[in-house]
């Protein structure tokens, strides 16, 4: 996908967001989930790719920042980084969680840091009107920003083709686990774990790189 193509597509995904925080404020409808059961259920599957060590971690996508809640939980120390493409999600952002010297914030689509890890929940899921093939090349491009973005490994999850097809919305992707499992193995990393057990019409794909 060239820089223009993407463009448009974070464009037409930054509008779709912002409309939704407007509308429902920094709550797990504003993000476009259905509510904080299954919300934080995603953040713990996207958090094995952690464990309990200290780490740094950049969270694409970050919304409105409620991942930091379950890391508060679990007491993890972490060097935190959040982004997201939609302005009005970094303000309520900055509100709910101020920044500090191991908490930061920004507008953008790619970390402007390494770290150990970077995480990216439900950013892969709203296409709107954008054909399949465009969409599926901006979820690859999005995969080389995370992997060049970490170096330990990265997460991230997607909705299932294998959901029930009346359960199915047009504006939706349902992407083929298989098909991305397959090119983060043979792309990225071997140590890749495909998650698809956790109840949800959706997967998540944990992938650890190689010790240097």
């Amino acid at each position: 996908m060239t820089a223009s193509a993407t463009d448009v597509v974070l464009d037409q995904v930054a509008a779709y967001y912002g409309d939704k925080v407007r509308a429902h404020g920094a709550s797990p409808k504003g993000v476009d989930w259905n509510g904080s059961e299954s919300q934080t259920e995603r953040f713990r599957q996207l958090l094995a790719i952690v464990g309990d060590d200290p780490c740094s971690l950049n969270d694409l996508g970050c919304g409105y920042g409620a991942l930091l809640d379950l890391i508060a939980q679990r007491g993890a120390a972490i060097d935190y980084l959040g982004l997201d493409v939609s302005n009005d999600m970094i303000e309520h952002a900055r509100r709910i969680h101020p920044e500090s010297a191991t908490r930061r914030f920004f507008v953008g689509a790619e970390p402007d840091r390494v770290a150990d890890y970077t995480v990216a929940s439900g950013i892969f899921n709203v296409r709107l009107d954008i054909d399949d093939q465009a969409w599926f090349d901006y979820i690859l491009g999005t995969l080389d920003v995370m992997n060049r973005s970490s170096t330990r490994g990265f997460a991230f999850n997607c909705l299932t083709s294998y959901s029930d097809a009346d359960r199915m919305r047009g504006y939706l992707y349902y992407a083929d686990p298989c098909r991305l499992f397959d090119h983060c193995k043979r792309t990225y990393s071997r140590d890749a774990a495909l998650l698809h057990d956790y109840g949800l019409y959706e997967f998540t794909i944990l992938v650890r790189k190689p010790s240097p």
